[in-house]
């Protein structure tokens, strides 16, 4: 069959124009033959070393450290440190460039994807890498009977890899020598590279996945920069230099601290007096603080992110549409922004951001508009408001895009208060929070947000709004077949403008069904000492610190 180079322009996408790249330079002097001594009793004159790890400050903990197996963001963060993927995304962007995969082929038909390996790489338990722990890795997630899936596990984004005609997208993955990965999919996929360039299909040990088992996912091992050493629940987790990793003069820094402080100002108070280097969700009313001290930094994440109100459709009378209509106009979220987010986001109107390619720009907002909230309520059979307390779930961590759940959820309460709609917020820690949201029993309104993993609207729309993202991302158990058929449509299709028009239909149709209450999409900001060099903030929210150091 005729093979194809890597760069087939069908199946990658845009990447983003905005990088941010914070560099700088140090340099050592070392006296050689022909110094002066120094005269007596007095010390030579010397530089002080420079600092050689980073602790970073963030708003939660990781819930498992096993990426196949999570889907948040606090997970994900510590697995892209931790594990390399066969592809990975161009510095600041979202390009796909080679990673353990140092190239690629394409057949004619889109079916076959051949990858050869880099060789001579090591995993942190000393075992090599190689076709056969690739293999291993993917017939992992792929099997449910997997010995290796354990009790409570489940690989959602694996999972959410399905096309039209229900059948998995990867028929087959198979080694044709020690270095040479075949992939056989059932039908083309393209935005396929995208996919398995994500963190949760980060390469693991397979010794290690054996040995460990149930403990795999507390214990990660994989080729990444930085190596696993202790994980503090809800306190810290500690990464070390891979001195053997395959990206030569890489990390910069010896070690990595992680350290989870939910309040946002205990947080940035713990960079001011310097427990910490870089923190992550700046609260946006100490944005002036940051900017007035000289000896910290603004650093912006490109907005790639959404917030919003999921409706749970397994619960009465959320499977109304005039129900949820009604909800989306009565909030303000203008007035969200004005108190929450000090001018770092816009009201949202669809459910990906309008930087991404596909956007609907047509499609108008539900306007803030408590008349026209009643009369839809009316409508659905509620005059005077729903007759019981709605259970509410808020975010009880900061996000990229929510820096304070907690506080929006009363606004919002606030709202739906005025038309007659009375709610119950419930808090529960981050990992609960998400088990709850994820099997639909406990809530009926519930808060969350995604920051894009790949610069493809299918893991926006098909990965969050999707019916094969149910048990899993689609926790709004929102099922439109209309929308199934183009999303799938839109998963095989290459042409990029072929897509875009696919996408920008099935927008037309979530407004109209209203599954969310889109809130905002955030710049997020994070801050850092002034002499923290090489961090590269990505669209995709989950940096790798491998080129962060310190003058």
């Amino acid at each position: 069959m005729r093979m194809r180079k890597k760069w087939m322009s069908g199946f990658l996408t845009l990447a983003l124009s905005t990088v941010l790249v914070l560099s700088g330079c140090s340099s050592s002097k070392e006296g050689g033959e022909g110094t002066p001594a120094p005269a007596e009793g007095n010390d030579p004159p010397t530089e002080a070393a420079a600092q050689d790890t980073m602790i970073m400050g963030r708003g939660g903990d990781s819930v498992a450290l096993d990426p196949s197996i999570v889907t948040d963001g606090e997970s994900l963060k510590i697995g892209h440190q931790v594990f390399d993927s066969l592809l990975d995304y161009k510095e600041g962007g979202t390009e796909v460039v080679p990673a353990l995969a140092e190239s690629w082929e394409i057949s004619a038909d889109g079916l076959k994807y051949v990858f050869k390996l880099k060789s001579g790489v090591k995993f942190h338990d000393g075992t090599d890498f190689n076709a056969d722990a690739v293999v291993f890795n993917f017939n992992r997630w792929s099997d449910p009977a997997s010995e290796y899936k354990f009790e409570g596990d489940s690989f959602d984004y694996y999972d959410s890899m399905f096309g039209p005609d229900g059948a998995r997208v990867i028929k087959e993955v198979k080694a044709l020598d020690e270095s040479t990965v075949e992939f056989t999919l059932n039908q083309p996929q393209a935005p396929f590279l995208q996919n398995i360039a994500m963190t949760p299909f980060g390469i693991g040990s397979p010794a290690a996945i054996q040995e460990k088992k149930e403990n795999f996912k507390s214990e990660p091992v994989g080729t990444g920069p930085f190596v696993f050493k202790e994980w503090k629940r809800n306190d810290s987790i500690t990464l070390e230099k891979n001195t053997n990793y395959w990206k030569e003069g890489f990390p910069k820094l010896n070690k990595v601290i992680v350290r989870s402080i939910p309040d946002n100002t205990a947080r940035f108070n713990a960079l001011q007096n310097g427990e910490i280097d870089i923190m992550e969700d700046l609260n946006p009313d100490d944005l002036s603080i940051l900017e007035g001290n000289s000896e910290l930094q603004k650093i912006e994440r490109p907005p790639f992110n959404v917030a919003y109100i999921g409706f749970n459709f397994k619960k009465k009378p959320f499977d109304n549409v005039k129900v949820r209509q009604a909800l989306n106009h009565a909030v303000n979220k203008q007035a969200i922004i004005d108190a929450f987010f000090a001018g770092q986001a816009e009201p949202a109107v669809n459910p990906m951001p309008p930087t991404l390619w596909g956007y609907n720009d047509e499609i108008e907002d539900y306007a803030y508009d408590l008349e026209k909230a009643k009369a839809l309520l009316a409508e659905a059979g509620f005059p005077d408001g729903l007759p019981d307390p709605v259970t509410f779930y808020a975010m009880p961590v900061s996000r990229p895009y929510m820096p304070d759940g907690k506080k929006v959820a009363e606004a919002i309460q606030a709202d739906f208060e005025k038309i007659g709609v009375k709610t119950t917020i419930e808090s529960p820690e981050w990992a609960t929070y998400l088990e709850d949201s994820k099997a639909g029993e406990k809530d009926d309104l519930y808060m969350l947000g995604w920051t894009g993993d790949n610069g493809d609207p299918d893991n926006f729309l098909y990965t969050l709004l999707d019916k094969d993202a149910i048990p899993g991302n689609n926790r709004s158990y929102y099922v439109n077949e209309e929308l199934h058929t183009l999303l799938t449509k839109a998963q095989i299709e290459t042409d990029q403008d072929k897509r875009a028009e696919l996408y920008k239909q099935a927008q037309v149709i979530i407004k109209e069904d209203a599954p969310w209450i889109p809130l905002v999409h955030t710049t997020p900001i994070l801050a850092g000492k002034a002499s923290l060099k090489g961090f590269v903030t990505s669209p995709l929210g989950t940096e790798s610190y491998v080129g962060a150091y310190f003058e």
